[in-house]
């Protein structure tokens, strides 16, 4: 006998309905069939679930696809993962095939993209080097990436196509075909960097000019909001790999346009990292699209098998 006052509470009266009358939101029909071999990519697509992540992944798709025909932008933010994931190759090429209109960096992916484009490596072993003090001493990078901020601030180029054109003439022609800012710069796609200063190893060189590494990365900043103002009715951002200096420009990009007078509704967002923190969610997915329509993707998975996954998919979906 138990000794405590209350007892069980007596279901023999509760109601039930039949199965068949409470329907569910998962139904047989949209189970995932086995694939087929010899079926390629787009029958892998097809038998996925039409379920959860899966519909994401077509919505993604869908979405970036859509944006080409109509030639409305599509934006995509990257943090440095992404390049160190060795996947500037995958973006380039998505450029040349219309689904990369802008590309928007932190300062560690422009920083990974220009060593590729002078020797080939990148990301340093840090514990290896930072007890003594050789974390970020890299000459080339501190020295070759201040003098190209420097020169294009003179002639009132924001970082990203300084540091592009400086590649133009100084990478390795046996790395330049790995380097993003170098491609977007012949293909003269805009490519915005946005710096936070004291975050990226060149901010401690001895070349630095405070005043032009301001003035280029804000000079960025105004860019990517005229970028991001050509989103309306159909445009695309992307945040892949940023967990907090992409999400934030963004927002601030729509607001300014917004407070400017241009419309803003109905386009897509995504976020696409291993994980999904707080920032992305709620500054890529989710406010940008607060009273004005479209939609918020979010994709979780490593940038390593999402990104040539999804270009794989918009590839084969034009049968070149």
């Amino acid at each position: 006998m138990s000794k405590y006052t209350a007892r069980p509470i007596d279901l023999a009266k509760l109601k039930t309905v039949p199965l068949k009358a409470r329907d569910g939101k998962v139904k047989a029909a949209d189970f995932a069939a086995p694939y087929s071999k010899g079926a390629g990519i787009s029958g892998w697509l097809d038998s996925l679930p039409k379920l959860l992540a899966a519909d994401s992944f077509r919505a993604l798709a869908g979405a970036l696809q859509k944006a080409r025909e109509a030639r409305k932008p599509i934006l995509w933010g990257l943090g440095g993962h992404v390049i160190k994931c060795g996947l500037a190759p995958v973006l380039a090429d998505l450029m040349r095939r219309g689904y990369a209109t802008g590309f928007a960096m932190n300062g560690a992916a422009s920083i990974h993209d220009f060593e590729i484009a002078l020797a080939g490596a990148t990301s340093e072993d840090v514990e290896a080097v930072l007890p003594d003090g050789r974390f970020g001493a890299a000459e080339e990078t501190g020295r070759e990436t201040n003098e190209a901020i420097v020169a294009g601030d003179r002639d009132s180029l924001g970082m990203g196509e300084a540091l592009g054109r400086r590649l133009e003439t100084i990478a390795d022609p046996n790395f330049a075909g790995s380097s993003l800012l170098l491609a977007a710069y012949r293909a003269s796609v805009p490519v915005t960097v946005h710096v936070a200063v004291g975050t990226d190893t060149p901010h401690m060189h001895p070349a630095v000019d405070p005043g032009a590494l301001g003035r280029a990365t804000h000079r960025d900043f105004r860019l990517f909001c005229a970028l991001v103002a050509e989103m309306h009715q159909g445009g695309v951002y992307l945040n892949i790999g940023s967990a907090v200096v992409m999400p934030e420009v963004f927002l601030k990009a729509v607001s300014a346009v917004r407070n400017l007078g241009r419309p803003l509704e109905e386009f897509t967002t995504v976020n696409l990292d291993f994980l999904q923190h707080y920032r992305p969610r709620v500054n890529v997915v989710e406010r940008p699209h607060a009273q004005a329509g479209g939609a918020g993707i979010a994709i979780t998975g490593h940038h390593e098998l999402m990104l040539p996954l999804l270009a794989a998919v918009l590839i084969e979906s034009d049968g070149t």
